[in-house]
Formats: C-alpha cells, sequence, structure tokens
C-alpha cells in the first residue's frame, strides 16, 4: 500500500479560479465549496475578506447566471 503526503492542512478549503478571470488582471475570483458553505474571495487577495454562503444559494445563484 503507498501513502500520498498532503502538503495542506486538512480543514483548509480547497479554491477553485473562475474559468472566466484572465490572468491579465481586472476581475478574479475564486470559490471554495464546502457541504453546508461555500467561500468566495478575490484570487489576486487570497490573504484578504472571505465571503460566506449557504450552499443552497449558491446552487441558486450558478442557475440563475446561467440563464443570463
Amino acid at each position: 500500500m503507498s501513502a500520498e503526503k498532503i502538503t495542506k492542512p486538512i480543514d483548509e478549503p480547497t479554491w477553485r479560479k473562475s474559468s472566466y478571470s484572465g490572468s491579465g488582471g481586472g476581475q478574479c475570483v475564486e470559490v471554495a465549496a464546502g457541504p453546508v458553505a461555500v467561500r468566495i474571495r478575490d484570487s489576486k487577495d487570497t490573504a484578504g475578506p472571505v465571503l460566506s454562503v449557504a450552499a443552497d444559494e449558491w446552487s441558486a445563484f450558478v442557475e440563475f447566471a446561467a440563464r443570463a
């Protein structure tokens, strides 16, 4: 059996950058989805404030945005 080394604390969220965020600056958003809440932050300021919303509210927002 082999083991994989974990390089981050278990309770730290996994952040994903929006596919609409470019590399040239501007509006860059990252989200970290959890079972209860979704966290949202500015990818250029990872130590800055984090917005947290209920997972079902985030799902409703994404569905609405997809229709727009």
